[in-house]
């Protein structure tokens, strides 16, 4: 049975996901702009490298389960309503998200295989996407950190937006997304 507060709030599956996510946002990126506080070659900036490896990853597997649950569930309204406008540009954003969580780490796993390095996960033994290919090694970096800049993008447009709506319109669009 659905209470009056489960119809103005996403699901509790979906709100967790929403964090977790974005938890491990944070690691991907803190341990790429952080790494450098190690020299190359020591274990510290191994461990980052390796993190960001596995935050990364943790996002593609999560990212199936975010997508049910989100597109599986009710959508809770925003009140009060917000411009068609604004609705439509909110998914465009949501969509430019789904589709980093999918293309930066197959990327970032590309570029691995590209590289000849092998990659685990949590001590899983990942297959190589592609063989050995130094041209291609280069370019997928070079997409890779486009995608990273791009990320930047998106999470500040999305932050900003979510802070808009909270402060100036005073909507519920935040509420829909806390933990109960």
């Amino acid at each position: 049975m659905s209470t009056e507060q489960d119809k103005v709030r996403f699901s509790q599956l979906t709100v967790l996901l929403h964090w977790v996510i974005v938890l491990l946002f944070i690691g991907v990126y803190c341990s790429m702009e952080f790494r450098d506080i190690f020299e190359r070659g020591t274990p510290g900036r191994d461990l980052m490298k390796t993190a960001h490896y596995w935050f990364g990853l943790s996002i593609l597997l999560l990212l199936l389960p975010r997508l049910l649950a989100r597109f599986s569930q009710h959508t809770p309204p925003i009140t009060p309503p917000q411009p068609h406008w604004q609705h439509k540009l909110a998914i465009a954003v949501h969509l430019a998200f789904y589709a980093l969580m999918l293309m930066m780490p197959l990327m970032g796993w590309l570029l691995m295989s590209a590289e000849g390095k092998e990659l685990s996960y949590f001590g899983l033994q990942l297959p190589a996407l592609m063989a050995r290919d130094d041209v291609w090694a280069e370019r997928l970096e070079e997409l890779h950190e486009i995608g990273a800049k791009a990320g930047y993008g998106l999470i500040f447009i999305h932050v900003a937006a979510a802070l808009f709506h909270h402060y100036l319109l005073k909507d519920d669009t935040i509420k829909r997304m806390m933990l109960k």
